[in-house]
């Protein structure tokens, strides 16, 4: 499932958004600072976001560019009320992918972030995670290890991207929860253990020889058993 960034103050405004895009489909964190929306971006990955310019602590242009200069690619799409041609251009050459003009009809804004997400996808965010022949098929939501396939809840699949992306580094238990649930859906303290225990099941299930270790205090891993090399 595709994970987006809303940054948005007005609350009704962003509820509207936010339950819109999760009908179809989409899964959504709703900030509403440029502040908190940093902070998200450094420890979170996403596939889009939707930022208003007129955020309490700045214009959220300044967030998209920010965002470029740190060499990100995520598309972004800028919501305003400013109608003016020149703002428009100021957004455009700031790095956003596209403009949005309130008022908006919530069918367009979801046609317009779908678009963005199916432009985005170059092959290098094409590259399924692996590890050790283990490897994260993100377009059926399938975990796959040798011939075996075995399909995993969204939870799940986030969990063992992140796992797979660090390559048998360490990976938070912070990190594993907002790849999981996202920074808005509430969740309960044994939630993330009880995750990995299903999560380890099935490793064992199609044969891999990586365990999944809790290193105590630091984090989660996927390790190769002693005597295997990844």
């Amino acid at each position: 499932m595709n994970r987006i960034l809303l940054v948005e103050d007005h609350p009704r405004l962003g509820e509207l958004i936010a339950a819109s895009l999760r009908q179809a489909g989409i899964a959504v964190d709703v900030l509403t600072s440029m502040r908190e929306a940093d902070y998200a971006l450094a420890h979170a990955r996403y596939d889009a976001a939707v930022v208003d310019r007129g955020l309490p602590d700045g214009d959220g242009l300044a967030l998209v560019r920010t965002v470029r200069q740190r060499g990100e690619h995520m598309p972004c799409l800028l919501l305003t009320a400013r109608d003016a041609l020149h703002d428009r251009v100021d957004g455009l050459e700031a790095g956003a992918d596209d403009y949005l003009t309130k008022p908006f009809a919530m069918e367009e804004l979801v046609a317009r972030v779908r678009a963005l997400m199916r432009r985005s996808a170059s092959p290098l965010r094409q590259v399924e995670p692996e590890f050790a022949g283990l490897r994260a098929d993100l377009r059926k939501g399938n975990m796959v290890f040798g011939e075996q396939s075995v399909p995993l809840p969204r939870t799940e699949m986030q969990m063992l991207t992140s796992l797979l992306r660090a390559a048998g580094g360490l990976v938070s238990r912070n990190e594993l929860e907002r790849a999981a649930w996202g920074l808005n859906e509430a969740v309960t303290p044994n939630a993330l253990d009880v995750a990995l225990h299903r999560l380890r099941r099935k490793l064992m299930a199609v044969g891999c020889p990586l365990q999944l270790v809790n290193v105590r205090g630091h984090g989660f891993a996927l390790k190769p058993e002693p005597g295997d090399a990844p």
